[in-house]
């Protein structure tokens, strides 16, 4: 008698596997070790370090002479100015990693909104604890 005479058999797999959210989007995360995910770029980070980096060089160029003057003009608030702006700080591996979607997931815009040091190598200490976290 074949397997199919007999009906259908069920089949239960369980994966484990958690819901995050990046960049206002839901994202599953499967547990360490499993395979690895491919890199996913978190877009509202790109975007904020893009903004980060034009402020930057408005000011440098001298077209708003405060950061006052620039949050006025751009229609933002002062607060999220000035915390997207500091972004610019960022070490150049940990902003290619952002660009690269590599950058874990103790990274995202919250995040980066929150102080950080200014000095690189502290920074990767402290954004590597974050993802651990």
């Amino acid at each position: 008698m074949s397997a199919l005479a007999s009906g259908p058999q069920t089949i239960s797999i369980h994966v484990p596997f958690q819901i995050t959210k990046r960049g206002g989007r839901k994202e599953m995360v499967l547990p360490a070790g499993s395979h690895p995910q491919r890199p996913r770029t978190d877009n509202t980070v790109v975007k904020a370090l893009g903004r980060a980096f034009r402020w930057k060089r408005m000011l440098e160029a001298g077209s708003y002479s405060s950061v006052t003057e620039l949050a006025e003009k751009e229609g933002i608030g002062m607060s999220y100015l000035t915390r997207v702006l500091r972004m610019t700080l960022l070490a150049p591996d940990i902003i290619e990693a952002i660009l690269d979607g590599r950058q874990g997931d103790g990274i995202d815009l919250t995040t980066l909104a929150n102080p950080f040091p200014t000095e690189w190598e502290a920074q990767r200490r402290h954004f590597s604890s974050e993802a651990a976290s």
